[in-house]
């Protein structure tokens, strides 16, 4: 199993949310981003039940699938995913994350998301104890920390997330393994630095993208 990396070689990715996206001219601002730098598209999906939000689904990443090369990392906020791994690998999805608060067995989720070849990740809320990650962190790609309560986008990034951040990547460190930390909700170009620091090697970031004039310079300013 591969030793993870020291903090400071990690590469730093970032990854709009399409969230926070123009749906009006969507492929506009897809291409948008894309050409300003971003690694990959982080994509929400949410079901009005697991959150009190409903977002976008299959036929909108099936529709984007075939107008952007970049990665699709998608987020299923879902009280039932397991019903939906296939259908959004079908759709073009590469990574699919899915919560550890969901009812069910866990580790069969996660091999059925493994089964398809999509990476793997696992999110976790901010109220929810970090420690739950632990017994599955050698199966995941990823680890998602919801630096806000998930569910709508604009929200003001929560620094307590920062301690899970660095109890997370000091527990890698210790199973040995190669993780990929995540972190969602409210990242700027001045909190960005902070997540960095703490062990954050993704970094999701909505309307400090989207919602900059210039998204090259705002893509550029959260990476470091």
């Amino acid at each position: 199993m591969p030793t993870i990396a020291p903090r400071t070689s990690f590469p730093i990715l970032v990854a709009p949310s399409l969230l926070a996206a123009d749906f009006s001219r969507l492929t506009d601002e897809i291409k948008r981003v894309e050409e300003a730098g971003a690694d990959f598209l982080h994509l929400d999906i949410m079901d009005g039940h697991f959150v009190p939000n409903i977002s976008f689904g299959l036929p909108v990443i099936q529709a984007i699938r075939r107008v952007t090369h970049l990665k699709f990392d998608v987020h299923l906020m879902l009280s039932q995913p397991r019903n939906f791994v296939d259908a959004f690998h079908q759709a073009g999805a590469d990574s699919l994350t899915v919560h550890i608060e969901v009812e069910g067995d866990t580790e069969a989720l996660l091999d059925q998301i493994q089964t398809t070849g999509m990476e793997c990740g696992l999110a976790l809320n901010p109220q929810t104890p970090i420690e739950l990650l632990y017994p599955f962190l050698d199966r995941l790609d990823l680890a998602l920390i919801m630096s806000v309560e998930p569910g709508f986008g604009g929200q003001v990034f929560m620094p307590e997330a920062l301690d899970k951040v660095k109890d997370l990547h000091q527990e890698a460190i210790r199973q040995d393994l190669d993780l990929s930390i995540e972190i969602d909700g409210g990242i700027t170009p001045q909190n960005a630095p902070l997540c960095r620091a703490a062990g954050v090697r993704w970094l999701v970031a909505g309307s400090s993208i989207f919602g900059a004039s210039d998204a090259t310079a705002a893509i550029a300013a959260i990476r470091g």
